[in-house]
């Protein structure tokens, strides 16, 4: 009836690592993990997504310009924009979408 899912804290830092949490017929929830200098290489999303900074620091590269996020910072970005993910420091975060 209630789980506790540990997966985000076991989620190694080794290079890119993708988990996904939750996945329904309307929305699916993603765990994300890039170790230090690792890239999440250029992609779209199906869905508009919100990105959430659970620990690190990242940038977010899209439409030809760069976003800094930080723990504890959302941000949203469209389906189907090529856009891609680079870790400044180890740093795990989730995508809802």
């Amino acid at each position: 009836m209630y789980t506790i899912n540990k997966h985000i804290s076991h989620q190694t830092f080794r290079r890119l690592q993708v988990q996904p949490l939750v996945k329904t017929d309307t929305f699916e929830i993603l765990s994300i993990s890039l170790e230090k200098d690792a890239l999440f290489p250029e992609h779209t999303s199906p869905r508009d997504a919100q990105l959430l900074v659970l620990e690190g620091d990242i940038d977010f590269h899209v439409n030809g310009q760069v976003f800094n996020l930080k723990k504890q910072e959302l941000f949203n970005f469209s389906k189907e924009v090529i856009h891609r993910v680079e870790a400044k420091e180890n740093s795990k975060f989730i995508i809802i979408r």
